[in-house]
């Protein structure tokens, strides 16, 4: 039986949370216009940098133990799955105005917390034209 196509891409992105390099949580976005990928990402590191899966230290936590402050993204190494989707789709395609982002979370450090997309990937995504399809989450 044929899935249907949002099953399709909810797959891709689980596919692609499969790339990501962070500790805490496997995160996979793909960037859908007219029915067709325009562009994925993952959560991880930048380019160039160390992957915190490879070191085995999340800098944002051992940071945020050095200063005690509640501060959390401006510490972490990892670029967003969603903000990765953007960047691939500006540098390779020409465009996200009027795209669907399809967004697969994975929490795979044991904590129990919601998978959400944060202020500034929500930002972006507005900036940039791109309505969120849906998330979904295997926990």
């Amino acid at each position: 039986m044929r899935s249907m196509k949002e099953d399709s891409y909810y797959d891709i992105a689980k596919a692609m949370s499969k790339r990501s390099t962070c500790m805490h949580a496997q995160v996979g976005a793909v960037l859908v216009k007219d029915n067709c990928v325009i562009s994925t990402g993952y959560n991880g590191s930048a380019k160039g940098e160390i992957n915190c899966c490879d070191s085995g230290i999340c800098k944002k936590e051992h940071e945020l133990f050095e200063i005690g402050s509640a501060l959390s993204y401006e510490y972490c190494e990892s670029v967003h799955a969603e903000m990765n989707a953007i960047i691939n789709a500006a540098r390779y395609t020409g465009g996200t105005e009027g795209t669907l982002m399809y967004i697969y979370y994975n929490r795979i450090d044991g904590k129990n917390i919601h998978a959400h997309v944060c202020k500034l990937c929500q930002k972006a995504m507005k900036n940039a034209g791109i309505s969120i399809a849906g998330i979904r989450e295997e926990n």
